[in-house]
């Protein structure tokens, strides 16, 4: 996978961008990274500048996360993931377990709402997905029926303009086969789930649900922010991920 690399300090964070997104969904917060910190991104298999796996499954796509952070020099790693980034890292998390010293998760969900599994239904799901993000009417009326889950300067849709929808279909497809969350609750390194205050309320459920098996997590709100806290509250966020 493509890994883009930003700064030189010793304490290293590893982005995972959400459905739709790229190692360019985590550059907002470059600009506050500490002198003393790294930061890496990358690309998801055929996202931005990764090329499509041969067959892409969840057992693949957890074997592809885990050479990249293996392959990093660095003996712990705070591992950061993005909305659906977050589910694929903990998915992946058995094979770099030990080199994590803490996750923090923004805007997660904990299940798949119903909205989403719409799209992937047989014949009308696909149907539906193209017609909603892969059309640019369809995307304009998306996001502005979305409006109390973002900011007046953000559009929830903008980055489907620019991807491989077949592959991005696929994360959708993975996302609803993902059976429960109890399969994480093994996980007992530090915590951080920050979420938008306008976010969505299927998050807003989701955390709660995440609260019940790591009683170790800690949430964070971001005032005036909605579901890309990234892009919304960057500030905000940036001292919660690099200065914990």
């Amino acid at each position: 996978m493509f890994i883009k690399r930003y700064g030189q300090g010793e304490r290293v964070f590893f982005g995972l961008h959400g459905w739709s997104g790229t190692h360019r969904t985590f550059e907002p917060l470059v600009p506050f990274l500490p002198p003393d910190a790294t930061l890496y991104a990358v690309d998801l298999p055929g996202s931005g500048r990764s090329p499509r796996l041969a067959s892409l499954d969840q057992e693949s796509l957890s074997r592809a996360i885990a050479e990249a952070v293996n392959g990093l020099d660095a003996d712990a790693i705070t591992f950061i993931g993005n909305c659906s980034g977050a589910i694929q890292g903990l998915a992946a998390l058995p094979a770099f377990a030990a080199r994590v010293e803490r996750l923090v998760l923004i805007d997660p969900f904990a299940f798949t709402p119903w909205y989403f599994r719409l799209f992937v239904l047989p014949v009308f799901g696909r149907y539906a997905y193209y017609s909603t993000f892969a059309n640019p009417l369809g995307r304009w009326i998306a996001n502005l029926s979305l409006k109390r889950h973002r900011t007046e300067e953000t559009d929830l849709t903008e980055s489907f303009g620019r991807i491989d929808h077949a592959s991005v279909y696929r994360y959708l497809e993975l996302l609803t086969q993902i059976d429960g969350i109890d399969q994480f609750a093994w996980i007992r390194h530090p915590i951080d789930i920050v979420h938008g205050e306008r976010t969505f309320g299927a998050v807003r459920v989701s955390i709660e649900r995440w609260k019940r098996i790591w009683p170790q997590a800690r949430t964070f709100e971001l005032a005036g922010a909605g579901h890309l806290p990234i892009l919304e509250a960057t500030e905000q966020l940036s001292r919660i991920i690099f200065n914990p």
